[in-house]
């Protein structure tokens, strides 16, 4: 059996299929989903989501927070990411976060600023994500 996957935020579904294995970073460390996995709701950290299909290969997503759920009933394993903000690795500008990495760092070197300080963090998991 395969692991029924859905990556979603607000406004959009960015992936969602069959899946072999699912591993995301919560705010308290990785977690790796194989089906047959317990239920389990974590709170998801800035940074990446990766997901192997059924033939194996890898894709993977940025997420700026959210959650994580897995539920399993009838043989079958669910995960759901609900992200506040999800983006595929392959749609990432690498120029435009890089470019917002640089603006983010200048704007802390003049003052601290915990929004900034969260922002640089989404543009560093983009940047890292689409390398």
């Amino acid at each position: 059996m395969t692991l029924q996957v859905t990556l979603v935020t607000p406004d959009r579904e960015v992936w969602a299929g069959p899946a072999a294995e699912v591993i995301a970073r919560g705010t308290e460390g990785e977690v790796g989903i194989l089906n047959g996995h317990a239920p389990l709701l974590i709170r998801l950290a800035i940074g990446a989501i990766r997901i192997k299909d059924e033939a194996q290969a890898w894709h993977t997503a940025v997420v700026d927070g959210g959650f994580l759920h897995v539920t399993s009933a009838e043989g079958t394993t669910r995960v759901d990411v609900l992200a506040t903000h999800a983006e595929m690795a392959d749609r990432i500008d690498v120029r435009a976060a890089e470019a917002r990495v640089e603006e983010l760092k200048a704007q802390l070197a003049k003052a601290e600023d915990v929004g900034a300080r969260i922002e640089l963090a989404k543009a560093l998991a983009r940047v890292d994500v689409a390398r």
